[in-house]
């Protein structure tokens, strides 16, 4: 999976159906109806709070394909960080949930010969330590 395109409720279906879980069974912990959960399976997107009964019910982390987009795909911050990294108001995270196929996309980018290892580290602001791990492990 890219994580370019996400399609949560095709998702969040995939992952019911694998662990062949009863539509009731899934209605009942949401409190919701048969209706309301086939909209969900088609919506794109969820509510969070949905989105984190999903994610305990489910026992898998739906946010990390967020978070895995937002580490491929986000634009470089044009924010001053000095001034993020100081609000107490919002826990500030890294971009550093390096997931396998986060790792594999990168590496098969260098291999294929679409993108050197500089426009990688510029692209993706992977730095250059990680990036040669990753290499010298596969």
């Amino acid at each position: 999976m890219l994580y370019k395109e996400i399609h949560i409720g095709k998702l969040i279906r995939e992952r019911v159906e694998e662990l062949e879980i009863g539509t009731e069974r899934v209605c009942n912990f949401l409190k919701k109806d048969e209706e309301s959960l086939e909209k969900i399976y088609a919506g794109a997107s969820v509510d969070t709070e949905v989105l984190l009964k999903f994610s305990k019910l489910l026992q898998y982390d739906f946010f990390r394909i967020y978070s895995s987009h937002l580490i491929l795909y986000s634009p470089p911050s044009a924010v001053d960080k000095s001034k993020s990294l100081n609000s107490e108001k919002i826990p500030y995270f890294r971009k550093n949930i390096y997931t396998q196929e986060i790792k594999e996309f990168i590496i098969g980018k260098i291999r294929s010969g679409e993108m050197t290892h500089v426009e990688i580290i510029n692209e993706y602001s992977i730095p250059k330590s990680t990036l040669h791990r990753w290499l010298q492990k596969t």
